[in-house]
């Protein structure tokens, strides 16, 4: 579980990909002293293991369901990675609560400055989309950031300078893709509200609330 404050930047050293699967190497800043075989890191908001390390980088494997669902299998060698550890429970979640567990990708559409902060506007599948709400979070390669506004089609955030100079996000322009993992509470509710079935959320009614035993 990670927080999406991202820790470090790191560039990626080397891209291996073999078949079906891949295993990357990056370049960090982190503590080596501190990182550990089996741990998890997020590597732009996707959870990887930790197979090796040292001489200031780590290696992962990458699943080929990774491979298909993450934008991890079209980076380049000198590309650069938004990097978090694990969250320890003694930490304050400054972010917001994020599994490494990316749901789809989104195109950047859009970027300009509104005040003092970067616009940026995404378009995404519906299987982003149907879990995405105003004021929400969401975490975006890894970065925890909170929706402005929701379309039909695609979604707005407002990028403050800290975040931008801390992040990839300064790198990303029109046309890129990101990772998209949204609100872990809020999946569980949809899947709730859907009743173990494939329709979308019906929404919270009197005759759901008495189902479920709240009246």
């Amino acid at each position: 579980m990670f927080t999406g404050l991202i820790e470090d930047i790191g560039t990626l050293r080397e891209l291996r990909i073999g078949g079906a699967q891949a295993q990357l190497t990056v370049n960090t800043g982190l503590p080596m002293t501190e990182l550990t075989l089996g741990e998890s890191i997020a590597v732009n908001g996707v959870c990887l293991t930790v197979t090796s390390f040292g001489d200031g980088s780590f290696t992962a494997d990458v699943s080929p369901e990774t491979l298909d669902c993450t934008s991890l299998g079209r980076l380049s060698r000198g590309a650069r990675v938004n990097l978090e550890r694990a969250l320890r429970f003694s930490d304050r979640l400054g972010g917001h609560l994020v599994s490494g567990h990316v749901d789809g990708m989104a195109k950047i559409t859009g970027r300009h400055l509104d005040g003092n902060a970067w616009r940026f506007t995404f378009q995404a599948e519906a299987a982003v989309m149907d879990f995405l709400v105003t004021k929400g979070s969401v975490a975006i390669d890894g970065i925890s950031l909170t929706v402005n506004d929701v379309a039909e089609q695609t979604f707005s955030l407002a990028i403050i300078p800290h975040t931008l100079t801390l992040t990839t996000l300064q790198d990303r322009k029109v046309g890129d893709e990101v990772n998209v993992e949204t609100d872990l509470i809020g999946k569980y509710v949809a899947r709730f509200l859907r009743n173990g079935t494939s329709e979308k959320p019906q929404g919270v009614t009197m005759d759901v609330l008495a189902k479920h035993g709240f009246l």
